[in-house]
């Protein structure tokens, strides 16, 4: 059993649907493991929704959450329809918890086409979890043209770099593997994994190496074996990690900790399962291995190996609920299966090794709340504005756009090119390029002159006159290398 030792309080929400009743039974689990924490009980997800709560969460779960520096939550349902956003992700982006590090292993008793291959996974995904396009910044550019922005970043790919690679060590990793799409996406992916190639120099005893996401996905599903910590970008991750919960008999047996370097969220990914809600037949595992990554995060992994290795045995023994399992063996309940997980605390599995820890030397601490928000930034290098994009609406032929706005460059700028949906149709395209309501027009500096914001207002002003302005971006160079994309086929 744990030894003697400070009690830890943490915030806790049950969760909608099947939340409830999978919560009790990890606690229960903790009860009889006698884990040294205290629990605050908070109101999150849907039925604050209702309760005219925007945000899914009340200002005192809010206060409790950041009083005590860990969430530990069931499943959590927003609602459909409304326009409000997830209170998954909005828990997430709001404390900061910037790295998603889902574990992903093969356990005796779930049966899989990899069991029964004997091809053993133990492989952790690490996911972004701020940035991309789960910004939610979206907007209707036309009637016709939806717009989604994509924001990656390096002071925040570099912290989520830093944490992976310490992660891999700790845990004796042998080989990190940066996923991505670079090769289309060459700024955003691009700098993502310049940042992971930045980080790896200072980890020479990894291995490091990088794989276009598609790739993976067809490597993960053949030999995922051969991985072992995986870096993606948030969108790219969120997909891959699904797809590895598959792996491993599906999301009920993966395990997710949200870690911030203030707060930190633990939870179960899967969803609250109305149509088994109140029927005590939903399966506790994955929240209960996310309650011993939580352990370990607080320096309780005595007690998260004694849970763990508690729960391997029972299903070495054969326990299951009714979504897995050996067919013709009965099905436990909730409580029933948590009750036999009990019985096994302090025995250890035979067939899989048993879990491990090492004592942690440093303590946990309450997180200290700041004085302001913290400004996340690198030493900015020269630029220059070399000129803008403007996305405008306009039904005309890309020539007619251009012949129109030839007027409003002078001498000081000139039109480069002329895109729809990225691909260039002036002053060279094909006539089976299909378009859409909406175009890129780039406005190119001519000569070394120094272009100011003022000088693209001026523009945006004249051009205005003949289009409708959508939006604008300022075409940038840093230390004298241009920072923005070619059309597809310029």
């Amino acid at each position: 059993m744990q030894t003697s030792q400070k009690t830890t309080t943490i915030s806790v929400a049950q969760g909608d649907g099947i939340g409830s009743e999978i919560m009790q039974a990890v606690l229960d689990i903790f009860a009889a493991a006698r884990v040294p924490l205290e629990y605050e009980h908070i109101e999150m997800g849907k039925s604050i929704f209702d309760a005219g709560f925007s945000t899914g969460m009340t200002a005192q779960a809010k206060a409790s959450i950041e009083r005590n520096g860990i969430l530990f939550k069931g499943p959590m349902e927003t609602p459909k329809g409304s326009g409000v956003k997830s209170i998954n992700v909005t828990a997430r982006k709001t404390w900061s918890t910037y790295a998603n590090k889902r574990v992903f292993r093969t356990l005796n008793g779930v049966d899989t086409v990899f069991s029964r291959a004997n091809i053993p996974i133990n492989l952790t995904i690490v996911r972004e979890n701020i940035e991309d396009t789960y910004g939610g910044i979206e907007h209707m550019l036309t009637h016709d043209v939806a717009l989604c922005r994509r924001f990656i970043t390096r002071p925040g790919s570099l912290q989520l770099m830093r944490y992976a690679f310490e992660m891999a060590k700790r845990k004796g990793s042998k080989r990190v593997t940066c996923a991505h799409k670079a090769n289309i996406m060459k700024i955003t992916d691009g700098l993502f994994l310049e940042c992971f190639r930045e980080v790896a120099k200072d980890y020479p005893e990894l291995r490091a190496d990088d794989v276009i996401v598609d790739d993976l996905a067809m490597k993960l599903v053949s030999r995922p074996d051969l991985f072992d910590v995986v870096i993606l970008p948030n969108l790219q991750g969120d997909i891959i990690s699904d797809l590895c919960a598959g792996l491993v008999g599906g999301l009920g047996f993966a395990p997710s900790a949200n870690i911030g370097d203030h707060i930190s969220i633990f939870e179960a990914v899967h969803g609250t399962a109305p149509d088994i809600a109140g029927k005590g037949i939903a399966n506790p595992t994955a929240l209960l291995l996310s309650g011993c990554m939580m352990l370990r995060h607080l320096h309780l992994g005595e007690s998260a190996v004694l849970i763990e290795n508690a729960l391997f045995a029972s299903l070495e023994a054969g326990a299951h609920t009714a979504d897995f399992g050996a067919p013709g063996t009965p099905a436990l309940t909730t409580q029933a299966f948590a009750e036999v997980i009990k019985t096994h605390l302090g025995s250890k599995p035979k067939i899989v090794p048993p879990a491990s820890f090492e004592p942690a030397n440093d303590t946990i601490s309450l997180p200290k709340v700041p004085a302001r928000n913290r400004m996340m930034s690198t030493e900015a290098p020269a630029s220059e504005i070399m000129g803008a994009d403007f996305f405008i609406e306009s039904t005309d032929q890309a020539s007619l756009i251009a012949d129109t706005l030839a007027e409003v460059c002078g001498n000081r700028y000139k039109i480069s090119t002329i895109s729809n949906r990225g691909t260039q149709v002036w002053p060279e395209g094909s006539v089976f390029t299909e378009l859409i309501n909406q175009y890129r027009v780039r406005f190119e500096k001519i000569d070394s002159g120094t272009i100011h914001q003022a000088d693209i207002v001026a523009l945006i002003k004249e051009t205005s006159e003949f289009f409708k302005i959508c939006s604008v971006e300022l075409l940038m160079a840093y230390a004298g290398k241009k920072a923005y994309s070619m059309a597809q086929g310029q």
